[in-house]
């Protein structure tokens, strides 16, 4: 489904301020693959989302996305295959927006606009039925604008809004970085389900390795702009976080003190 080859990007070229984000990497990701990114601060794995979703232009290398190179094309262009979600909350929705009318804008999205109306009937009973199944309470609030609603309840909206028009590939950035404990759960519960019934391509960077362990049915680990690895299947399933840091050593030949300084 989606297939990188050469891929880099340095800021500030050729200056004292250089940093060399992502260094010629490729990676070829399947059909239906969910897979966790790991990796510390500057490791590059934002970056990454970034290039792919066209949010910065690539210095070189190819993205193509089922079969379709998407490298040249600009980000509007791309989100008719990208669906993706920010570690902010407030990021992914239009907060002086109803919630159906939220909704309406995600249905259009990478479509041609017209002159008819913005929100059928047919559309209000869809979204009613699709914000149920969160059990938030929000099927009961879809004329409320999305600025009155918490960060969790932002959060899994922007997360249905991202995939109410099925996407070839779903970027998740940290997305429940910003959540309590208790609501990033509730989230990535709800992610798995929505990935799971829709089989989605899916990269899901997180911060935290527990997570990274649990979710998905391959991981990758990222350090100065390279994937140094990339696990899969009953490798990842049996693998603990102690497994995980002892990887990490000795891939870089560098000591881990704790999984903070590996993933913040």
């Amino acid at each position: 489904m989606l297939k990188i080859e050469n891929l880099s990007k340095t800021f500030n070229a050729n200056t004292v301020n250089e940093k060399k984000a992502i260094q010629n990497l490729n990676i070829t990701i399947n059909d239906g693959d969910f897979i966790t990114v790991i990796g510390g601060n500057g490791a590059g794995k934002s970056t990454l989302l970034n290039l792919i979703s066209g949010t910065i232009p690539s210095d070189e290398g190819t993205i193509t996305i089922d079969n379709i190179d998407i490298s040249k094309q600009k980000e509007y262009k791309r989100a008719a295959y990208i669906g993706r979600v920010f570690q902010d909350p407030m990021t992914g929705t239009c907060a002086d927006l109803s919630i159906e009318e939220n909704l309406s804008l995600a249905k259009r999205r990478g479509k041609k606009r017209t002159l008819r109306k913005g929100l059928t009937s047919e559309e209000k009973k869809e979204y009613k039925s699709l914000l149920g199944s969160l059990n938030l309470g929000l099927e009961t609030r879809v004329s409320s604008k999305v600025g009155l609603l918490s960060g969790g309840q932002r959060q899994a909206l922007t997360l249905l809004m991202a995939t109410l028009v099925r996407p070839k590939l779903l970027l998740l950035d940290e997305h429940t970085a910003a959540l309590d404990p208790k609501t990033a759960a509730k989230v990535l519960e709800l992610t798995t389900k929505i990935v799971e019934k829709d089989k989605l391509t899916t990269l899901m960077i997180t911060h935290n390795m527990k997570d990274a362990l649990k979710y998905g049915n391959r991981l990758i680990m990222m350090m100065d702009g390279k994937i140094i690895l990339d696990i899969s299947g009953e490798e990842k399933a049996k693998l603990t976080v102690n497994d995980l840091l002892k990887l990490f050593e000795q891939a870089t030949g560098e000591e881990v003190v704790n999984d903070r300084m590996l993933l913040v």
